[in-house]
């Protein structure tokens, strides 16, 4: 397999919370020690349950927000290490599509004004060059000219959304990150998000870390899925692997929840307790509190990532 678009080696992200009414502080461990590639031309998904680190991720990627300890390589170069006019052309190469289309974009600004903001600020086209890249990049996302005079309160939350990926791709960027692009929209609006997006990635070969919880849309959409629980990434492989032969405890009870429209519905592995406080970790392999084939070394060690083939990795006790 060729290089790494994206290299993401021993990341962690922690942070210090105020504790409210008992008064001191408590430190938040979002993410802890993640390793993950990312390859020119797929779709890789990150899926997992809410508060498990998936956005704190992804603002990392492109600095938004600075991580405690690790290393982000995009094509070999360590992008912690860039200072703020490398950033910014940086920050040409990689876009991210925020989860909510209603409070991404400014109320004040009409559409064409949000599309021409980024070329103005990180080229140096002409105002007809400009105009012609907001035009055409509009068009490509499904929205005429006419709708580039209106503002974000005139438009439907598909539409909104539609504006919000062609102001990621106006710069036309090599890496585009989708943080749950569909999970604010309509049923029958996110078919329409999702066909788009593919179009886009096949049509300007880009590359999507796609951010859901939604097991459907990355069946639909992904290459490859990592399943990450409380800041770890604890399984990784193509769509095939994941969805046919998962092997972790916790990708099996996502899969499990999965409904199904045809009789082969699977028995639903119901997982015990509550996620636990990214505040206070349990000991040894994060996901023994909930685990149904937990094992006394579980609770005391931390598990290696072990491989199954190739392409499929999985950090569990039970493939050491």
């Amino acid at each position: 397999m060729s290089e790494p678009l994206v290299k993401i080696r021993n990341l962690y992200a922690e942070y210090k919370t105020d504790k409210g009414v008992f008064g001191g502080t408590q430190t938040i461990h979002a993410l802890n020690g993640i390793d993950l590639d990312i390859y020119k031309g797929e779709i890789l998904a990150l899926a997992g349950e809410s508060g498990c680190g998936k956005s704190t991720l992804a603002k990392t990627l492109i600095k938004l927000e600075t991580p405690s300890k690790g290393e982000i390589f995009y094509n070999g170069e360590n992008i912690l290490k860039k200072n703020p006019v490398q950033m910014k052309a940086f920050r040409r190469k990689a876009q991210m599509i925020f989860q909510n289309p209603y409070a991404s974009l400014d109320p004040k600004m009409k559409i064409y004004d949000t599309l021409k903001e980024p070329l103005k600020i990180n080229t140096d086209l002409t105002d007809e060059e400009i105009d012609r890249r907001v035009v055409v990049t509009a068009g490509n996302t499904g929205l005429d000219r006419d709708c580039l005079k209106l503002y974000p309160h005139e438009f439907s939350g598909g539409q909104r959304q539609r504006i919000a990926i062609a102001r990621a791709l106006v710069l036309n960027p090599e890496f585009v990150l989708a943080d749950e692009p569909v999970s604010a929209l309509d049923v029958s609006i996110q078919a329409q998000i999702l066909n788009l997006l593919k179009d886009l990635k096949e049509n300007f070969d880009l590359t999507f870390l796609l951010i859901t919880h939604d097991m459907s849309v990355i069946k639909y959409l992904a290459d490859r899925v990592a399943i990450m629980y409380l800041g770890e990434i604890v399984e990784i492989g193509t769509v095939d692997e994941i969805f046919n032969t998962p092997k972790h405890p916790y990708t099996k009870a996502l899969l499990s929840a999965v409904p199904q429209i045809n009789n082969q519905q699977k028995e639903k592995i119901l997982l015990q307790g509550d996620l636990p406080s990214p505040a206070n970790l349990p000991t040894g392999c994060k996901f023994h509190t909930r685990c149904p084939q937990v094992m006394l070394k579980c609770k005391e060690e931390c598990p290696e990532t072990s491989n199954i083939d190739n392409n499929h990795c999985v950090k569990c006790f039970l493939y050491n």
